[in-house]
């Protein structure tokens, strides 16, 4: 009886090389088959174990299996969603994680709602910010023994403008002071009280009716310029370097006119142009703080600073309304 290998192992196809041909034999090797009646036989060697092909080694090996029939690569289950996808949001996206039940959790905070916190934020701060210079002006200009007292210790105005210079550096130039609580905060009440002072102080030197005129007027212009910039569709954020320069040949101009005084016309084309520049300046700073569809924003967690901005612009378009309104008024 002579020995026949065996069929070609499954994976093989119709058509390919070696199918349904007849083989030649194996060389045999001794003891090998094994005789009826003894196993294993004496003196026989174990056969070399399978190559890979085998009985075939010149054929290629067969293709790997269908991934369906692989338990680690079985489809996924019928109403899967994967995790970047489908009813648990955008995992790796700019949009947060979100619940078709429509509850709210603490991390779903969008983009828009965060906007809407830091927005609410500034303004808190920005109305006690004005709240508290208000009443500087109103007892500076209202009550007389203040007015005379301070009138009396002009060191006070001195100290109030250096403190002013040191906060509004450190707040501006050091991001710890103006982001670590609760140091922010005392900076910025500190800056606050020291410039209400100075502010108290000019209003003194003007009349009270110009006083109460210039402080209604600001009140509508800022209020205006509020709903101006959140309504417009001109981005003004793209405006900054314009500014900085505008702010700059202001600050030379300011200074022709202090060496000049008494030119009632250079003042009040000075303050003039004063007005305008930080009315812009209120525009830009607000589209700032807003972000959303302007091609640039300040960080939520960028509030005092944002705060302060706001501010120094109402309180700058105040003092250029007060110089104008009593350069009219004289």
């Amino acid at each position: 009886m002579s020995w026949q290998p065996n069929p070609p192992p499954a994976g093989f196809y119709p058509g390919q090389q070696g199918y349904g041909q007849p083989q030649p034999p194996y060389p045999k090797q001794e003891g090998y088959p094994p005789q009826p009646g003894s196993y294993p036989p004496t003196g026989a060697s174990a056969p070399p174990p399978p190559q890979q092909g085998y009985p075939y080694p010149n054929y290629p090996s067969p293709p790997p299996p269908y991934e369906g029939s692989n338990p680690a690569f079985a489809p996924p289950a019928p109403g899967f969603a994967s995790p970047q996808s489908g009813m648990y949001g955008t995992a790796y996206g700019d949009e947060p994680l979100t619940q078709n039940s429509g509850e709210t959790g603490p991390f779903e905070f969008s983009e828009k709602t965060i906007r809407h916190g830091f927005i609410r934020k500034v303004y808190s701060i920005l109305m006690l910010q004005l709240l508290i210079s208000l009443s500087f002006i109103a007892l500076f200009t209202f009550h007389n023994g203040t007015k005379n007292y301070v009138r009396g210790h002009p060191e006070m105005v001195w100290i109030a403008f250096v403190i002013v210079l040191v906060t509004l550096i450190a707040m501006s130039c050091c991001t710890n002071v103006r982001r670590k609580a609760p140091m922010n905060f005392i900076f910025l009440f500190v800056f606050t009280l020291a410039e209400s002072l100075i502010l108290g102080v000019i209003s003194s030197t003007y009349n009270q009716d110009a006083v109460l005129m210039a402080v209604g007027l600001c009140a509508a212009v800022c209020f205006g310029l509020t709903l101006f910039a959140f309504q417009t569709k001109w981005d003004f954020t793209v405006m900054g370097g314009v500014l900085f320069v505008a702010v700059i040949i202001l600050f030379l101009f300011g200074i022709v006119a202090a060496i000049l005084p008494g030119n009632k016309t250079l003042t009040l084309v000075y303050a003039s142009l004063g007005a305008l520049v930080f009315c812009v300046y209120l525009v830009y700073d607000t589209q700032m703080m807003m972000g959303g569809k302007h091609k640039y924003s300040i960080s939520p967690e960028e509030y005092i600073f944002a705060a302060l901005s706001l501010y120094l612009d109402v309180i700058n378009i105040f003092l250029y309304l007060l110089t104008i309104i009593g350069i009219a008024r004289d």
